[in-house]
């Protein structure tokens, strides 16, 4: 039996299928893949929370981890040295952009691994002193990202505790294995003590298990207090941090709020959780097709200065009218 298609006919069921066609092509496209290169293990409460901050930055640009996006995780579990190979790893895989937002090791490594492919970098470093990028307005190159106020404001902190905690002896606290931030912290921090006559012990931790042997150490010396430089091993154990300053008496400093919910006596920095999703941004803009030596990277300014009253009744100080005036938050 023939069966007669008339021309009206005909060109509906060419102009349907036209339509229909680039739906299915666009449908068996694959999405596009980002790098996450992450340095703190994936499980921790803070890591969840600022993984949330980036997720948020990508739906501000229109995309959604498992619709229109995929992202390949790489967790360093607190292990610097292991940065360099996930980095390697993610280049193999031909990824279209890597997030590199936890830490200043994680953007070096990403750098060392490609020149081509497109990288999202968070630091409370310099990043223009670290080679990272020509300049903050016009970065050139593959790479661009987000800077946070993390080694410029430490003396800062020294500053501030020393205003609550009248002592000649302090202690500053850096990771051996993130050189780059611990080597200018240090370096600024003892030039803002000697500025104050202070003596600065610098005491070093890498894992958890140095933390018993910082905290042995500022007993046995008798240090007057604490300030913890910046370090994305720190902020992942800030709260461990915060609960062992109070266990062990020191009168601390930190950055995150975290560290002093958890018993830490201040806090003076700015938002990790901002930076996160900022990056978040700046990687759904390049998917988009913006190019990173185009786009200018974003200083972050606001600082937060909180201070745990209870924490510093159990230490016997009492905090001055001008200070705690100051803060934006007091906990009672």
């Amino acid at each position: 039996m023939t069966v007669t298609i008339g021309r009206r006919e005909l060109l509906a069921a060419l102009g349907g299928a036209a339509v229909a066609w680039p739906f299915a092509v666009r449908a068996q496209q694959p999405m596009p893949v980002v790098g996450f290169l992450e340095p703190k293990p994936s499980d921790y409460a803070v890591t969840r929370t600022l993984l949330r901050a980036f997720h948020q930055g990508l739906r501000e640009t229109g995309h959604v981890e498992g619709e229109n996006v995929a992202v390949e995780y790489r967790w360093a579990e607190n292990q610097n040295d292991r940065l360099p190979a996930l980095a390697a790893d993610l280049v193999r895989r031909q990824v279209a952009v890597i997030a590199a937002p936890g830490s200043t090791p994680a953007a070096l490594a990403a750098k060392a691994a490609t020149t081509t492919i497109p990288i999202v970098f968070s630091t409370a470093a310099d990043p223009v002193q670290l080679g990272l990028v020509g300049s903050l307005s016009r970065p050139g190159g593959n790479m661009t990202g987000v800077t946070t106020l993390g080694v410029e404001v430490v003396p800062k902190r020294l500053e501030l505790l020393h205003e609550l905690v009248p002592t000649t002896t302090m202690a500053l606290l850096v990771n051996p294995t993130s050189p780059a931030l611990s080597e200018s912290t240090t370096r600024d921090v003892q030039a803002a003590a000697r500025a104050r006559g202070l003596e600065i012990h610098v005491l070093h931790a890498s894992t958890e298990l140095d933390f018993d042997t910082v905290f042995a150490t500022l007993v046995q010396l008798r240090i007057g207090g604490l300030v913890i430089g910046p370090d994305t091993f720190f902020t992942s154990r800030a709260e461990a941090l915060g609960a062992l300053a109070l266990r062990h008496r020191i009168p601390a400093i930190y950055q995150f709020p975290e560290f002093t919910a958890a018993g830490g006596l201040m806090s003076y920095g700015g938002s990790l959780a901002d930076a996160y999703r900022q990056g978040g941004v700046y990687v759904g803009r390049i998917l988009k097709g913006e190019k990173p030596a185009d786009l200018p990277v974003q200083q972050f300014t606001k600082v937060e200065l909180i201070i745990n009253l209870k924490t510093a009744r159990a230490l016997g100080l009492t905090v001055p009218l001008p200070l705690s005036g100051r803060a934006d938050e007091l906990i009672e």
